[in-house]
């Protein structure tokens, strides 16, 4: 009996893009425009499922059970699986007068022009170019020479890039650092503190291990300690 239409499957050929009916059960044929060979059961097979390219994440930890959470790059808040607490991941930049907490993993920006005042801020990572008064927690930060920063800050990590100074009159207590530019001021590191070959560091410092490159320039005392 010969093939009907409903026997018969409708292919395009892979190398012109004509259309023509082919029986169902053949292996293989000739498109009748451009003569080329086409294998029937290779075009009857699924075309593979696009593989998406792996998402961009990043680690933070939960503000109030600490547990250790992975979030997309782009997001801006996510909840606790654990605690089910709420953390912010928006960043922020200051570049006018502010008064107001700010509570993030996300960066904190403020800008030479920018004055925050009467705030509490608990950030991730802190870049202070402008007036900062009030109380200041961030798990890296960065001061530059422009920083007029008034009341407390803590940091686990503490950066002084190259060709910028801080002056702080009370022992600094942090968990790790990298000096490259000037600082004024005793430290106290938990962790290992570098002091790169443009570093000047004018006091005493205490840490669980100091790296001093050449070229870099200390007037105090460095003191190795088990605990700080």
């Amino acid at each position: 009996m010969p093939a009907t239409r409903q026997d018969k499957l409708r292919l395009t050929c892979p190398h012109c893009g004509h259309q023509q009916l082919e029986p169902s059960t053949a292996f293989s044929t000739r498109c009748k425009k451009c003569g080329e060979h086409i294998r029937i059961e290779d075009l009857k097979k699924p075309a593979p499922k696009p593989v998406e390219a792996p998402r961009e994440r990043r680690r933070v930890s939960c503000f109030e059970c600490k547990a250790e959470l992975e979030v997309p790059l782009s997001a801006e808040s996510t909840m606790c699986k654990r605690c089910s607490g709420y953390v912010d991941l928006k960043d922020y930049l200051i570049n006018q007068a502010v008064s107001k907490n700010f509570k993030t993993k996300g960066s904190f920006v403020v800008e030479a022009k920018g004055y925050v005042f009467n705030t509490e801020a608990i950030v991730g990572e802190a870049v202070i170019k402008g007036r900062f008064h009030g109380k200041l927690a961030a798990e890296r930060l960065t001061i530059y020479s422009t920083a007029e920063i008034k009341g407390a800050f803590s940091a686990s990590r503490l950066i002084v890039p190259a060709a910028n100074y801080f002056r702080w009159k009370d022992p600094i207590r942090i968990g790790s650092g990298e000096i490259a530019g000037e600082l004024v001021a005793d430290v106290r590191a938990e962790g290992t503190v570098v002091l790169k070959s443009t570093a000047r560091l004018f006091g005493n410092m205490e840490a669980r291990g100091v790296v001093v490159e050449p070229g870099a320039v200390v007037v105090g005392n460095l003191r190795i300690t088990a605990k700080t």
